[in-house]
């Protein structure tokens, strides 16, 4: 085994989904820890062209399975597409988006490798060798963490806009290796007739900027905050907007207040007595006629 970490590019008709580019984020800082490299492996057929745009954006070897078995999503042929690219690379840890396909494949090839799971994840970290692995738990209400250990192959999905995507690089490149697919008669037992679709054009939901399932939000925004003047509408909207106003950069006016005093009491002076900068002035709490 290998100090190296793998990312699995998910691909459709040809198009890299962009979640796979999110794993890179995340992929650099493991080999950093480890002391390995970023490598990826991109499945499907007529795929070849696309080894160039995945070097962009971080890999230094890119493992191509391309054949016409594969034109077409079916887990045991990508699960042995996949399993072959494993053997080859030996790498510590494999990285899938979590997508349906991310999810089935994740699955599949950790038993086939014997390797240690975790699902789902909204942050992955290094750990003395191990990969600590964070995600939601009881519908989003509480965070648990999972180690898996170094002793064995480390898989893990990751969500989408979890970390994002690196900026990809101009001119990078990246070496290209063939991997030969070699399928058992029952990994192509299960045949594509048809495939209807319905699409609307509609851009993926995962892959929104404020994502809502599950009794909890994700939502991406932006580097930093800015003061504004901002007007409360409800308690839990006013505590928010405190919150806010305490992580943003230059001064914030949050009107109503009157909503907040319903629930805390002397807010600021507890805040400020954490080291806060934070005051009440007049004509911010009173409700308005």
């Amino acid at each position: 085994m290998s100090t190296n970490i793998l990312v699995f590019i998910e691909q459709r008709s040809g198009k890299i989904l962009p979640a796979s580019f999110q794993l890179f984020t995340v992929a650099g800082k493991l080999a950093e820890g480890a002391g390995g490299q970023v490598q990826a492996v991109i499945v499907g057929h007529n795929i070849a062209g696309l080894a160039q745009q995945v070097a962009s954006f971080g890999a230094r070897k890119v493992l191509v399975i391309d054949d016409a078995e594969l034109a077409l999503y079916r887990v045991m042929p990508y699960a042995a597409a996949v399993t072959a690219a494993m053997d080859a690379a030996q790498p510590k840890v494999v990285l899938f988006p979590t997508t349906f396909m991310g999810r089935d494949l994740a699955s599949r090839v950790a038993a086939r490798k014997r390797a240690a799971l975790a699902i789902d994840c909204t942050e992955v970290a290094m750990e003395g060798g191990d990969l600590i692995a964070t995600k939601p738990v009881y519908a989003g209400k509480f965070s648990a963490k999972f180690r898996l250990s170094a002793s064995r192959l480390q898989v893990a999905t990751v969500r989408s806009n979890a970390y994002s995507a690196p900026a990809p690089q101009a001119g990078a490149s990246a070496e290209v290796q063939q991997i030969p697919l070699a399928l058992r008669e029952v990994d192509k037992r299960a045949k594509i007739k048809e495939i209807a679709s319905t699409t609307s054009g509609v851009k993926d939901v995962t892959e929104g900027d404020i994502v809502v399932s599950g009794g909890e939000a994700r939502v991406r925004g932006v580097e930093t905050l800015e003061g504004a003047q901002v007007m409360a509408t409800d308690l839990r909207a006013s505590v928010s907007l405190v919150i806010a106003a305490l992580a943003a950069r230059g001064e914030t006016v949050v009107s109503r207040v009157y909503h907040l005093d319903r629930g805390f009491e002397r807010l600021e002076e507890k805040l400020s007595a954490c080291g806060a900068n934070v005051r009440r002035i007049a004509g911010t709490g009173e409700p308005e006629d």
